[in-house]
């Protein structure tokens, strides 16, 4: 409880603890007081890296405050950004940060120290600063007199014509196209790579390291289209979300996969196994300022139309707002990157390690293609397959886009397992 405290001391508060006790029928109370000061709530803390997934070893950092700076609970001290993504740590408590344990740019791992906070209860608001105060008026008769102004300029010398001749020794101004170059090297906003390094760092990998190779075909999106045309209403109705065509993809791609799970497979290089999995986690590649970044949706197998389309939505929302965390992006069994929504027409993904194959959609765009021996103008889209020939094999890359083109130019082909 708390009680009175002595007179002159009213900067601090008195815990008061009463015990009693009872001995020939008196009763005997002591009392003690615990003094607190705002100095008790000034504690140290110092804030470590959170966790990583397995696959994320280290992050870089990049400071949003310096030393000195106030911060309240939950404000975002630093950005870590691994080859996934970027994690945002936020102060646990309202303080002053006290100091910055590594350097801007520098490399941490989970659990690595980052900066010490000093808690202060509340923020303080920051000082407004004070107007400057008006000059003082400076009398006229202790200006000094103001300079004569010359009513002739002093004559200019001419301008020889002779070519100038250098003396041993002597060194000529450069040209100034030359000087303007020299200026204008480094002129504009530096920002260091970080994430896109990371991101360089790990497709350089995938070349090194897969036998990488990719096969082509093309998808008519006539059925995909009319099909969408006449059920989007009803499933925007019945949803609350509209109906795309990643979904019909991803789902082929499940469907694909299964038919040939060694697509699905990965080669371990520490025990030079293959590992089978009996799961399907689609990673679907998103573009944002920052670079890509590769969600994943997980067991895709089990799941239909409109729940592909609504993690789709939920993970780009994440994304946009820079929300996503590691787990959303760790252990992708396949990836899908559709360029097509840039207007690609034509391209050869890279595999996302340590993945072994990769998906690559494109523009639709209608074109003449032979239908039923006369010549047609179609919907039509070219996609790519990239897979590591180390594992998987010309047969199974064929067959397992032929599986994909068959599923979207036929959804009716999901439903009977054909």
């Amino acid at each position: 409880m708390w009680v009175g405290y002595p007179q002159g001391v009213s900067l601090f508060r008195y815990v008061c603890s009463l015990s009693f006790s009872s001995a020939n029928n008196s009763s005997i109370f002591t009392v003690r007081y615990f003094r607190t000061t705002a100095a008790c709530r000034n504690d140290v803390v110092t804030v470590n890296t959170p966790a990583f997934a397995e696959s994320v070893t280290e992050g870089d950092v990049r400071w949003e405050k310096a030393v000195g700076d106030t911060v309240t609970e939950d404000e975002v001290v630093c950005e870590i950004e691994t080859d996934k993504t970027s994690v945002q740590v936020p102060a646990p408590a309202a303080g002053v940060i006290e100091a910055l344990l590594v350097p801007d740019g520098g490399k941490v791992e989970g659990g690595t120290p980052l900066f010490k906070l000093r808690k202060t209860g509340a923020a303080p608001a920051k000082a407004t600063p004070a107007a400057a105060p008006a000059p003082e008026p400076v009398a006229a008769a202790v200006a000094p007199p103001a300079a004569p102004i010359p009513t002739a300029m002093p004559p200019v010398p001419p301008v020889s014509t002779q070519p100038i001749e250098s003396k041993p020794g002597e060194t000529t101004a450069p040209p100034a196209f030359l000087v303007y170059a020299l200026s204008s090297y480094g002129r504009g906003k530096k920002t260091k790579m970080q994430m896109r390094q990371r991101i360089a760092q790990r497709l350089k990998e995938a070349q090194n390291t897969c036998a990488m190779l990719t096969t082509f075909n093309e998808i008519d999106m006539s059925n995909i289209q009319e099909m969408r045309a006449r059920h989007k209403d009803s499933f925007l109705k019945k949803h609350n979300m509209k109906l795309g065509f990643m979904s019909a993809f991803v789902k082929a791609t499940a469907f694909a996969l299964q038919d040939q799970p060694v697509v699905n497979a990965v080669i371990d290089d520490t025990t030079k196994e293959i590992v089978y999995r009996d799961y399907v986690d689609i990673s679907v590649a998103v573009a944002t300022p920052r670079g890509l970044v590769v969600p994943v949706i997980r067991n895709v197998e089990t799941m239909n139309f409109a729940d592909i389309e609504r993690t789709i939505s939920e993970l780009g929302e994440k994304a946009r707002k820079n929300e996503l965390a590691i787990e959303d992006m760790d252990g992708g069994t396949f990836t899908i990157s559709n360029g097509g929504i840039f207007g690609s027409l034509f391209g050869t993904p890279i595999i996302n390690p340590p993945q072994s194959a990769i998906l690559g959609m494109h523009a639709i765009v209608d074109r003449p293609v032979a239908v039923g021996g006369k010549v047609e103008v179609r919907p039509m889209m070219f996609v790519a397959l990239t897979y590591d020939h180390r594992l998987i094999d010309g047969r199974e890359a064929v067959t397992f886009l032929r599986k994909i083109k068959a599923a979207v130019e036929d959804p009716r082909v999901l439903l009977l397992d054909l």
